[in-house]
């Protein structure tokens, strides 16, 4: 399949696939004219990568987490389950930590000079 039919069935651009070919998270071969061909299950793969980045993973992440999935003994729901769980902790985290900032904002607006700490 031409890198023009990948990006046609996954909504995705060619840019985008020859960057995610660069990130080693898609593979495809050379053709005597030089053009990419890529397997049928790249389109799957693809969408993969996609619906991963829609749910807050970055290109590192999923570049790491490919290889479980694909190569894993276990069956791809339960790896998926943990490595959202892991992801959702992290995100708790970061959620935490934005109220806390949100919390010290709104102390230091009703503040004369909100730059300054409470004790001067």
């Amino acid at each position: 399949m031409k890198i023009g039919q990948v990006a046609k069935l996954t909504g995705t651009s060619p840019d985008a696939l020859r960057f995610y070919e660069e990130k080693g998270l898609i593979d495809s071969t050379r053709s005597a004219n030089g053009y990419r061909c890529y397997a049928p299950e790249t389109v799957q793969l693809v969408g993969y990568i996609k619906t991963a980045q829609q749910l807050g993973f970055s290109l590192a992440e999923i570049g790491e987490n490919l290889p479980m999935l694909w190569s894993s003994t276990q069956e791809p729901q339960a790896l998926l389950a943990q490595i959202f769980t892991q992801k959702l902790q992290i995100l708790d985290q970061r959620i935490a930590q934005m109220q806390q900032l949100r919390s010290a904002l709104a102390e230091r607006a009703q503040q004369v000079c909100p730059l300054l700490n409470e004790g001067r």
